[in-house]
């Protein structure tokens, strides 16, 4: 599984130029599937996320110090097949991304995860399958790469 972390001042998701998710400052991360994920590469990728230390302590002015959690920050999950894309000549090849059949109820599963070990109400997310358009305001910027160990073998 692989994932693009973005720390955002705001950031929100639209499909059909209707806004279904946003979020304020917090952390926007792009989720790509591997067709050979399981249910531990969800674990690692939810648990480093949560704990990614991408915000500055505002009592202490120490940087790089808290996590979303400890800021009470929003989190938007959008599902992105194409960060398992690759080219073929100059024409995109997805086929190592996991099926839309089994992705859709993988990708449900991650967001209960993210909702269950940080606050329901924190956690939003795109729409699976649609075509977004996705807002964001990095801050920073600040854009981090994340795969769990085994999508890199």
């Amino acid at each position: 599984m692989r994932a693009v972390i973005q720390r955002v001042s705001s950031s929100s998701v639209t499909v059909d130029g209707r806004i279904v998710s946003e979020i304020g400052p917090g952390l926007l991360v792009l989720i790509g599937i591997h067709e050979s994920d399981t249910d531990s590469d969800a674990d690692y990728i939810c648990r480093k996320v949560l704990n990614m230390r991408l915000f500055s302590n505002e009592t202490t002015g120490k940087g790089w110090d808290q996590n979303v959690m400890q800021r009470n920050y929003g989190i938007l999950l959008v599902s992105q097949f194409t960060l398992y894309g690759f080219l073929k000549g100059n024409k995109p090849d997805f086929h190592v991304a996991m099926p839309p059949d089994k992705a859709k109820p993988f990708y449900a599963s991650l967001v209960e995860k993210f909702q269950k070990a940080y606050n329901p109400d924190a956690v939003k997310d795109g729409v699976f399958g649609a075509m977004m358009q996705v807002n964001l305001v990095n801050d920073g910027p600040v854009t981090m790469q994340l795969e769990s160990p085994q999508s890199s073998k």
